[in-house]
């Protein structure tokens, strides 16, 4: 059985999705390839980002609107998703990287689609921050990478058959997978303008993109493999242990708001009540059927006098 989805992805909302994974890539990537007497670094850039990055997200959802007519339902849930995420992100307190909100996202964006997961990811990471204080040059950033990891869960096979114990194994290796890849793609953010690093790891712009990348990779592995590995343990966790509970939670939801459920709308009333056969009666059998409207019939022609039963068809005398 398929699940309704409450954002149907359509051509402009591929196209703006497209567009801000783009400029994504490009936020993230370009220090590689950065000349070194440039001065650029992502301290500096990262608030006009993230000015730029607001307007395109806030044209995703106005896209899967126009698309697909995202109701005041989809609008609640979102609402809703967004708030117990950005609450559930500092249970944590930041130790070794468990932040339980990753199990969430994972299993909102496997149900309720990429689109809608990208719009989720996005909007909560940016709650939690207001939450938390973890307002900064880094939050655009944080924003995409969610938004991306929701989606990516969106986008994983069998959305419509696969159920049971095969699609919550599917979905805890996704998160296992998308925890370190989320871990790694906000190194390359903050890689590029952390100074006072060990010279064998630190960024040296200008340098090769293989040596950079060589000296990121260490970095990766001396600064956050035990905090991507607590997040990717503790996202499996959950998923294994409650996620086939969460899944159905999130998919009777979903039924029941009937995000695509047809409009019909009762076909119309005859204006019958006032000139049916009652007020028909009340004018004598005559008279127009509305104000204004056609005049009603004046019947059938006088068919005469009751032939009399003591005589033949012709009105002959009988035998």
């Amino acid at each position: 059985m398929t699940t309704a989805r409450p954002v149907r992805l359509g051509p402009r909302s591929v196209l703006a999705l497209a567009l801000v994974s783009a400029v994504g890539v490009v936020a993230f990537g370009w220090p590689l390839l950065a000349d070194p007497g440039s001065g650029l670094a992502h301290s500096a850039d990262a608030p006009w980002l993230f000015a730029a990055l607001l307007p395109l997200l806030v044209a995703v959802v106005v896209a899967t609107i126009a698309d697909s007519g995202m109701d005041a339902k989809a609008v609640a849930m979102l609402g809703v998703l967004a708030a117990v995420g950005a609450a559930l992100r500092p249970l944590g307190a930041g130790t070794a990287g468990l932040e339980p909100m990753f199990f969430l996202m994972v299993l909102s964006g496997r149900v309720l689609g990429p689109g809608f997961g990208f719009v989720l990811g996005s909007v909560t990471m940016f709650a939690s921050a207001l939450l938390t204080g973890g307002v900064g040059p880094w939050m655009p950033f944080q924003m995409l990478s969610m938004g991306w990891f929701t989606m990516g869960a969106g986008l994983l096979p069998g959305a419509g058959r696969l159920r049971g114990r095969a699609e919550v194994l599917m979905l805890g290796a996704y998160g296992a997978v998308a925890a370190f890849a989320y871990g790694t793609i906000m190194n390359l953010q903050g890689w590029t303008y952390i100074g006072g690093m060990s010279s064998g790891i630190s960024f040296r712009p200008g340098d090769p993109v293989h040596d950079n990348l060589v000296r990121f990779l260490a970095y990766c592995a001396a600064t956050s493999f035990g905090w991507d590995l607590g997040r990717a343990a503790l996202t499996v966790v959950l998923t294994l242990t409650i996620g086939s509970t969460v899944l159905k939670a999130l998919r009777r939801a979903t039924r029941r708001a009937a995000f695509e459920a047809p409009v019909a709308f009762e076909g119309a009333v005859a204006f019958e009540g006032a000139v049916g056969p009652a007020g028909a009666a009340a004018s004598g059998g005559a008279g127009p059927v509305a104000s204004g409207g056609p005049v009603a019939s004046e019947g059938p022609a006088d068919p005469g006098p009751a032939p009399d039963p003591g005589r033949g068809p012709a009105g002959t005398p009988p035998g």
